[in-house]
């Protein structure tokens, strides 16, 4: 099969990519609103790019897309929104154990309503940035903007961490992550994800 991705239609670029780019890890991205509502949202186009400084970078998505007129009209999600208005957010790393709460913030939840309540995860307090923290997370990587690009329908965020929390359990005598410890899941096709210990293992995205 040969694809000329000038001429193929993006559902079908989407279903090649999220099929053979795998597994992704889960940018777990909290952020915090001028109004003071938090918010929580997984994403899975996300990566380090690079470590001096230490870099992250994650791909939020529109919430909708349509046409006025000649015009394209694209609405921000919350979580893009809150980091153009703040400048400022923190990736969380999902463990396993955690990824039942992480799917549950992949609904579609009213810009007022806080997933950190809906869920059942812990708010904390950051050192740097505005934005919360997840408790329960065993790495959470404090960011501040770098760049945003915006490219067709596509945002990429750029992050330079700024402080990083570590559970010392999953930390080696060495100063490496144990993987065995740590357990971070990664995003397969479809509704699916992998366990760096376990497998692969199905998760059902909810809708409010």
């Amino acid at each position: 099969m040969f694809i000329n991705c000038k001429e193929a239609a993006p559902q079908d670029l989407y279903k090649i990519l999220i099929g053979s780019v795998v597994p992704r890890p889960i940018a777990w991205v909290s952020t915090i609103g001028k109004n003071g509502v938090t918010n929580l949202a997984p994403f899975s186009f996300f990566n380090c790019f690079g470590i001096d400084p230490p870099i992250l970078a994650f791909a939020p998505g529109y919430k909708s897309i349509s046409k006025q007129g000649s015009e394209v009209v694209r609405e921000m999600k919350d979580t893009l929104r809150n980091i153009v208005d703040t400048n400022e957010f923190v990736i969380n790393v999902v463990s396993a154990e955690l990824g039942e709460q992480m799917n549950q913030c992949a609904a579609e939840y009213p810009p007022e309503v806080s997933e950190f309540g809906k869920v059942g995860v812990t708010a904390g307090k950051s050192t740097f940035v505005q934005a919360p923290r997840v408790v329960e997370s065993p790495v959470n990587f404090e960011c501040k903007l770098l760049q945003l690009i915006q490219h067709g329908n596509n945002n990429m965020v750029l992050g330079e961490i700024v402080a990083m929390h570590v559970d010392e359990r999953v930390i080696g005598e060495r100063g490496h992550i144990k993987n065995e410890e740590l357990r971070a899941i990664g995003r397969m096709a479809g509704n699916w994800y992998t366990d760096t210990q376990n497998g692969n293992f199905e998760l059902i995205r909810p809708s409010v």
